[in-house]
């Protein structure tokens, strides 16, 4: 709204209080927003929409510096590029992105001959000789707000394509299959379906999952191309809602591997390729506490199964048996060893890779079939990420690696097999004069309050002076659950910050990965509470060791990191100038209360069952942000970002947080996207527009803005 062209800013939105009681163990709860909850109340979008109006009211002197930031974005973008082909079948496969065009553009060209292993190199404004145009995400994102694709593949021998697109954010994917000879579309058409959809290695089949009501991967179906989607065969279903369920071919295409799992039990069933209507089998019996997973290799003419388990091995070790008799005789290729952390192993025909953490970063190693030998492939820098992927084939000369650090853009490398060499095939390019020694990486340690070291990465640009000389900026970003790590690795839109003198830096809390499978168990469950305070200790380190002053220091953290932002909030709100919180789980008690909830009783295993255990209760009562908000604190300025449409983690949380925050005074405010999911907002320059939003909110909260 303006008046004589002057903005007047909007109002802060006053949601009515409703208040209900929620009764569990004796224990009495007031909760006045949980009407927010219902979704298609004109009401509650209304009240949304105000948020966002105020939001933007609030904002709108930032608004040259977002268009500042995105351009900065843009500008360090190579808009039109294309990625490193990968080989399969007769076909190099890569994709491609244009300037000006949300979505990337799939294509493929034919090999130059059988022996071809060399990718070729691929140029913006050189023709693909051959090239064939397999999904262009711009031409099916038209006449949506929302695009995103959840499957894609080409079967074996080239000749049919399967997609999933999801054009509303909530994660469920109608497949479609295409032929590539003839460029006619398939009657086949698969509604309601998850993530990963598959070709059968002969191309007759698709294999799909399908998700219950409360948004868990629950069964496998088998589609016949050709025949009515009411007549596919249900190939699995797993009843209890603690597991996922998925599926997938081996590389070798000899079995389809049903998996399910658990936060803390997995359990896998085979099928015969060949066969695939016929009786799974079970590779372990699932047992509680227990996970595993298996890859399929030919060892001497035998089917074999790589095992990778935790059992009686907190940071598991890798075994081998018969595929024939899995529960049989079994030999260790890779014995269990405290403190390095397996975390997966891929086989091929003649060898394998092995991926696993040591030292609080992640490691590759090839695996010889003959000896058990692990071979470590080295980097020089100190901080890292690596990992293995692009790697269809079965017997490759090759092995395709992903390489980055903070301060190493994206790097694709192709190992050579026989000679150990690392070739690079593509560093991701960083217009606008970007130079890897103009920034520095360094790792320290907080001393969290049981003692325990706590490892924070750091980045900032070196002309700014190195960091801890002299308080400047900071900002801090953590996680903390699902043993999910933090990995090093630059960021684009990072670089608007660390150029306007600002610090990232990065709280290995426990409750995530970083340092082995004992670095996650001490912070779930009963022991939560770890990840929280890890954080603020690490907050502290920073400003008692003279990084920077809490007036210059903004956390950040999203999805069950947004859970650790709101707890911090409550904990330390003097430690922060601003807090980010990106789709939060801040009503945590609330959903994992209600079993009928998306995602609640596979979450059991991660935060504990309060439902049904009183001391759970009132362990996650005693964190859960929504029900902590403080009246004796002065919150720092706080801006949560969500989305109508997230499956995982509802909307109605940081909307009732947000509420409850302006109860007590704090200046906190929500943006919520109208038409998207968990990961935002689809097509990558709205994407840039969003994180330039964040940023340029969190420069003006560290006093940056100008800088």
């Amino acid at each position: 709204m303006t008046v004589n062209d002057t903005p007047v800013p909007a109002s802060v939105p006053v949601a009515a209080a409703r208040p209900i009681v929620r009764s569990h163990h004796g224990d009495d709860v007031e909760d006045r927003y949980e009407w927010f909850r219902a979704k298609e109340d004109a009401e509650v979008i209304a009240h949304l929409e105000a948020e966002n109006r105020y939001t933007e009211s609030r904002t709108a002197h930032l608004a040259g510096l977002r268009d500042e930031i995105f351009a900065e974005i843009k500008g360090r973008t190579l808009e039109t590029d294309l990625s490193v082909p990968t080989r399969r079948g007769e076909w190099w496969y890569y994709g491609r992105t244009v300037e000006g065009q949300q979505y990337g553009i799939q294509c493929r060209a034919p090999l130059a001959s059988p022996d071809d292993w060399t990718p070729p190199e691929l140029s913006p404004d050189v023709e693909v000789h051959g090239e064939q145009v397999l999904l262009d995400g711009n031409l099916e994102a038209e006449g949506h707000e929302f695009f995103s694709l959840g499957s894609f593949e080409v079967s074996t021998d080239g000749t049919l394509m399967l997609f999933g697109v999801d054009v509303a954010g909530d994660e469920r994917y109608t497949v479609r299959v295409r032929n590539l000879v003839t460029g006619e579309q398939l009657a086949d058409e698969i509604p309601d379906t998850f993530a990963g959809a598959t070709f059968s290695p002969d191309g007759r089949f698709i294999v799909y999952t399908t998700v219950d009501d409360a948004w868990r991967p629950d069964t496998v179906w088998l589609h016949e191309l050709g025949t009515p989607v009411d007549s596919d065969t249900r190939l699995f279903h797993e009843p209890d809602e603690r597991y996922w369920v998925g599926a997938g071919f081996t590389r070798s295409d000899r079995f389809l591997v049903i998996g399910l799992g658990s936060s803390i039990t997995s359990e896998e069933w085979l099928l015969d390729a060949d066969d695939l209507r016929g009786e799974p089998r079970v590779v372990w019996p699932r047992t509680e506490g227990v996970e595993y997973e298996s890859e399929h290799a030919v060892i001497d003419g035998e089917d074999v199964l790589f095992i990778l388990h935790n059992d009686d091995a907190l940071d598991f070790e890798l075994i081998r048996v018969s595929a024939s008799d899995p529960a049989g005789p079994r030999s260790t290729v890779i014995a269990h060893k405290p403190g390095q952390r397996l975390l997966g192993v891929s086989t091929f025909r003649d060898w394998g890779v092995v991926g696993y953490r040591r030292g609080g970063l992640p490691r590759l190693g090839m695996l010889d079939y003959a000896t058990g030998g692990v071979r470590e492939i080295e980097f020089d820098e100190p901080l890292y990420a690596v990992g293995s992927g692009g790697n269809p084939e079965w017997a490759p000369p090759l092995l395709r690696l992903g390489y980055g650090s903070f301060v190493t853009p994206g790097t694709v490398y192709d190992l050579d097999i026989a000679s150990g060499e690392l070739l690079l095939r593509k560093r991701q390019p960083v217009l606008g004069g970007y130079a890897p020694e103009d920034y520095a990486q360094a790792r320290v340690w907080a001393t969290a309050h049981d003692g325990v070291q706590i490892p924070i990465s750091l980045v900032w640009k070196r002309s700014f002076g190195e960091a801890g000389a002299a308080p400047r900026p900071v900002h801090l970003y953590g996680y903390g659950s699902y043993e999910h790590s933090i990995e090093p690795g630059l960021s684009v839109p990072r670089l608007s910050e660390l150029d306007r003198g600002v610090i990232f830096a990065v709280a290995h809390v426990r409750g995530g990965g970083e340092m082995g499978r004992q670095w996650y168990e001490d912070g779930k469950l009963l022991a939560k509470r770890n990840t929280f305070t890890d954080f603020v200790d690490c907050a502290r380190h920073l400003v008692d060791n003279g990084y920077t002053t809490p007036s210059q220091m903004v956390a950040e953290g999203g999805s069950a990191g947004g859970l650790l932002m709101g707890a911090v909030a409550n904990l330390a709100p003097e430690l922060f100038a601003g807090i980010l919180a990106d789709v939060p789980f801040v009503d945590a008690l609330t959903t994992i209360l209600d079993p009928s909830l998306p995602l609640t009783v596979i979450e059991w295993d991660e935060w504990g069952d309060p439902l049904h255990d009183p001391d759970v209760y009132a362990y996650m009562k005693s964190y859960s942000p929504y029900e902590n908000v403080r009246t004796d604190a002065a919150y720092p300025r706080i801006l949560a970002v969500t989305s109508l449409n997230d499956t995982r983690v509802l909307y109605v949380e940081p909307a009732k947080w947000v509420a409850r925050l302006r109860e007590v005074g704090a200046d906190a405010l929500l943006k919520c996207e109208m038409v998207a999911g968990h990961g935002g907002v689809s097509g990558r320059y709205n994407a840039w527009r969003e994180r330039a939003f964040e940023l340029a909110w969190l420069l003006d909260v560290v006093g940056a803005a100008d800088a």
